[in-house]
């Protein structure tokens, strides 16, 4: 009887866990489109394309939320109990806009007594440290990247000084987002004092699902009373033309009761990196009512039941009445989030999209010039910022509601992503917001369809083809 060879046995192995997987990605029913991709992405890069399942696309939705496993998680009633002697007061017309995330987030409309807007790093960074050598009680510091350049040092020099002081200092930065940072420069942190962790930490990034959920938030809160939020990392590019380039972001400083939402977010990760359970009452000070300013901090995960900032902004879009803009590095919509563009352009709203003209990351550009075409025939206006790299995430609509934060508009951010905005539901804070993003169109040209249709046939195969890995980018 004829040896079967080794060559015979590794392709009959090969050919059943290649129709396994596919079965498993058929049954899990996720997005069809991405369904596509990944059956696309096994067939035709042979042994690549297992490499590439096994360590981007495992779905983890079915698992319990990550933060579960953590013993006396905070509960979210102590929120609902800071906030029952003095509620928010909210107007009819934001009440549908806040119940969406009070139900998929339990992000509760606290006020806020001080907003402001970042849109230059060295500002940011200056209110940032003098909060900092303020701060009497706790500094809590949470960003996907913390870069051992002459940004991170400062901050970390702050940070020693304060725990030398007595404060209490938490540091979480994400393992991936810092892969190329030393430890050495995490070290002497701890050994000062500083209490720091990284977010679910790996050891070969480019080969494990654990690249696939990294917490991308970027959160500050000193004393619980003074909180930043939004899309600046703590490196020198957003601070400083870095290698000839400068990142454009916006960042807020908020004070007030909204500072609960950042605190009761951080902590939550906290307990989770750290296997601690904290409890403090200085973590959440009681502070008077300021009905000024309503906002929302939502944070979403991936294991979450719902995608609740991509149904935010969704809602915000189909709700918008006069105008919508929006601001995004990484332009990859699912599916009903460019509907819901295309729906409003088409209502007569005036949808204005703007990304960056050149990026840090081929693939998702290409990916992101593939969707152009759609949103420009649905009468979308749409601006490409000529200047260094545009990292921005906002939106804001009608003079009524604006949001800043971590969230790209891509599926990355809304599917895998732990993320978190601020909601804003105040007149002044948008028409601000509004002026910011006028004002960013001066530094942009408007991109046509007359124009677009006229890139070579070679960009449009590049984007078509990258276009099908979208989900998976």
């Amino acid at each position: 009887m004829e040896m079967i060879s080794f060559g015979s046995i590794f392709s009959i192995i090969y050919l059943v866990l290649t129709l396994s997987i596919i079965i498993v990605i058929v049954m899990d029913n996720r997005n069809p489109v991405r369904t596509l991709a990944w059956i696309l992405v096994l067939l035709f890069l042979p042994l690549l394309g297992l490499i590439l399942y096994f360590a981007f696309g495992r779905n983890i939705r079915r698992k319990r939320r990550l933060s579960q496993f953590v013993p006396g998680l905070i509960n979210p009633e102590i929120l609902h109990q800071l906030m029952e002697a003095e509620p928010a007061k909210i107007k009819p017309e934001q009440a549908t806009k806040l119940q969406l995330f009070e139900n998929v987030s339990d992000a509760l409309p606290l006020d806020a007594s001080h907003c402001e807007i970042f849109t230059v790093g060295d500002d940011m960074l200056q209110s940032l440290l003098s909060a900092m050598e303020n701060a009497t009680n706790h500094i809590h510091v949470q960003f996907y990247i913390f870069e051992e350049d002459a940004i991170g040092n400062i901050v970390k020099d702050v940070l020693i000084k304060k725990a030398r002081e007595g404060v209490k200092v938490r540091v979480i930065y994400d393992h991936v987002g810092c892969w190329s940072v030393k430890h050495e420069f995490y070290e002497e942190m701890e050994r000062e004092g500083v209490e720091i962790y990284p977010f679910r930490k790996v050891y070969f990034p480019f080969f494990t699902s654990r690249v696939n959920f990294r917490n991308h938030r970027k959160i500050v809160v000193i004393d619980g009373r003074i909180g930043f939020v939004g899309g600046m990392n703590l490196a020198l590019r957003y601070f400083r033309k870095d290698k000839g380039q400068f990142w454009r972001d916006s960042h807020l400083r908020l004070e007030g009761r909204a500072v609960y939402g950042l605190q009761y977010t951080f902590l939550s990760d906290w307990m989770f990196v750290s296997q601690q359970q904290v409890r403090s009452v200085n973590f959440f000070p009681e502070l008077p009512a300021n009905n000024g300013l309503l906002c929302q901090i939502v944070h979403s995960e991936p294991s979450n039941t719902w995608e609740n900032i991509m149904m935010g902004f969704m809602q915000l879009i189909l709700q918008a009445k006069q105008y919508c803009y929006i601001q995004t590095p990484y332009f990859l919509p699912t599916d009903c989030m460019l509907k819901a563009m295309q729906t409003a352009a088409l209502s007569g709203v005036d949808v204005r999209l703007m990304i960056p003209g050149h990026s840090d990351s081929i693939l998702p550009h290409l990916g992101s010039q593939s969707y152009l075409e759609d949103v420009l025939r649905a009468g979308v206006r749409v601006y490409v910022y000529k200047e260094d790299f545009l990292h921005a995430k906002t939106l804001v609509c009608d003079d009524e509601v604006a949001t800043v934060g971590s969230t790209n508009m891509d599926f990355r951010s809304f599917e895998h992503n732990f993320e978190v905005n601020a909601f804003i539901y105040n007149s002044d804070f948008a028409k601000r917001s509004r002026e910011i993003y006028v004002n960013d169109m001066q530094t942009c040209y408007e991109l046509t369809l007359e124009k677009w249709e006229k890139r070579s046939v070679w960009k449009r195969i590049a984007e078509s083809f990258v276009r099908l890995l979208s989900p998976l980018l």
